[in-house]
């Protein structure tokens, strides 16, 4: 499955029939939620029966596709099952209570509601609301995809406009170029990460870059009336800032990655829990912004697509053992330098970086000593390559 985005060029008019779409969907959502808390027990079928019952108990519900109004009770039923789940795995803290939603901003339809054009470039709203036909801006095209490979397509509001999710039901496989590397990372704060090699990649600090500005436009929006015009649109300027930095914080968080990927055939990163690590107030903006958990999904997903493997260790004294002789060394966060007494002296990252990729390696069953002498074979694949995907092959068989 591929999603591809683009925006939606149309008129005022029909932008404010989009916001319509959604508050419907967020309306046919909430009555979901609260039908199932007066019916708990109850089945994704009957929230699809109890959709039908209000698109004829109110007029404007009834506009709404009948498969987007399924879609919004699914979204419904995630919520549920994902409270359910992390009752069961006993997850620490808040277990996620379904809640009624304020601010939805986008609404999903399936395979009916809307139709595109013969070029592929314009999409037409058809159902109750006859939002009308928009004009699909983007660097990607549809045309090399059939209508019937389209499974779901979601509208989007954002800061600086409207746009549109293509979900296609297709696999995407990129040509497997086989390195004969290893490498092992190490992710913080003064470096975005520091592989087992002893390369660095800087920070780029997103937010923090952009923070001034931002303090900027929060004081102008502080300073307007409430309610009024031009509140609304220092909020948007200030909503725009952020959409930005977010954009920013992906766009690093994919490169990196794909670059990591591709440069190598065994990637070991470690599992960090960033979510209770941003408990310290003092890091938690910082760690926020580096993103690691958004660099980690798509070590992950790129990994899969260019057939590489990537391996998530725990990171439990990476930095305090030695990488040399094992011995374990403690040390401060304010201790940047590795010094052991067999001799090893490394930079802390450094050192952090070769036990994940040794404990990653060991997971795995390969053996260090003679995984960074990969050589090429009689069938043109590295011989460290092929090592890798014997062992998963048997980890997972």
């Amino acid at each position: 499955m591929i999603v591809l985005e683009f925006k939606l060029k149309g008129r005022h008019e029909q932008y404010r029939v989009i916001d319509d779409m959604i508050r419907t969907a967020q309306f046919i959502r909430n009555k979901a939620l609260r039908y199932w808390m007066d019916n708990q027990g109850i089945k994704l079928s009957d929230l699809y029966k109890q959709c039908a019952v209000l698109a004829k108990e109110f007029d404007w519900a009834g506009k709404l596709n009948s498969m987007a109004r399924q879609a919004s009770a699914e979204r419904a039923l995630i919520a549920i099952q994902r409270f359910f789940a992390n009752c069961k795995a006993n997850s620490p803290g808040k277990k996620g209570f379904p809640q009624f939603k304020k601010c939805t901003r986008s609404v999903e339809y399936k395979t009916s509601g809307w139709k595109l054009s013969s070029d592929k470039r314009h999409l037409t709203f058809t159902d109750g609301f006859k939002a009308g036909t928009f004009k699909l801006v983007g660097s990607r095209d549809l045309y090399f995809y059939a209508s019937e490979e389209i499974k779901r397509v979601r509208v989007i509001r954002r800061a600086d406009g409207y746009y549109s999710q293509f979900c296609i039901n297709v696999e995407r496989v990129e040509e497997i170029v086989p390195t004969g590397k290893t490498v092992g990372l190490d992710v913080g704060l003064a470096h975005f990460y520091t592989d087992s090699t002893g390369e660095t990649v800087p920070n780029p600090r997103h937010l923090q870059k952009s923070e001034k500005a931002l303090k900027r436009l929060q004081r102008r929006v502080s300073k307007k009336k409430k309610g009024s015009a031009n509140r609304r649109k220092a909020i948007n300027r200030l909503g725009r800032k952020h959409l930005k930095v977010s954009r920013q914080r992906k766009d690093f968080a994919v490169k990196t990655a794909l670059c990591v990927v591709k440069s190598s055939d065994f990637v070991a990163y470690e599992d960090l829990q960033v979510k209770n690590m941003v408990k310290n107030h003092k890091l938690a903006k910082s760690i926020s912004d580096a993103a690691w958990s958004q660099f980690a999904q798509w070590l992950q997903y790129l990994g899969k697509v260019y057939g590489k493997t990537v391996v998530a260790v725990a990171p439990q004294y990476t930095s305090q053992d030695c990488s040399n002789c094992g011995a374990t060394v403690k040390k401060s966060l304010s201790v940047r330098t590795h010094v052991c007494g067999c001799g090893t002296v490394l930079d802390r990252d450094h050192n952090a970086a070769l036990n994940i990729l040794a404990k990653a390696l060991r997971q795995t069953g390969i053996d260090l000593n003679t995984a960074g002498h990969a050589g090429i074979n009689a069938f043109g694949q590295t011989d460290l390559y092929s090592r890798v995907v014997t062992s998963t092959s048997k980890s997972t068989g």
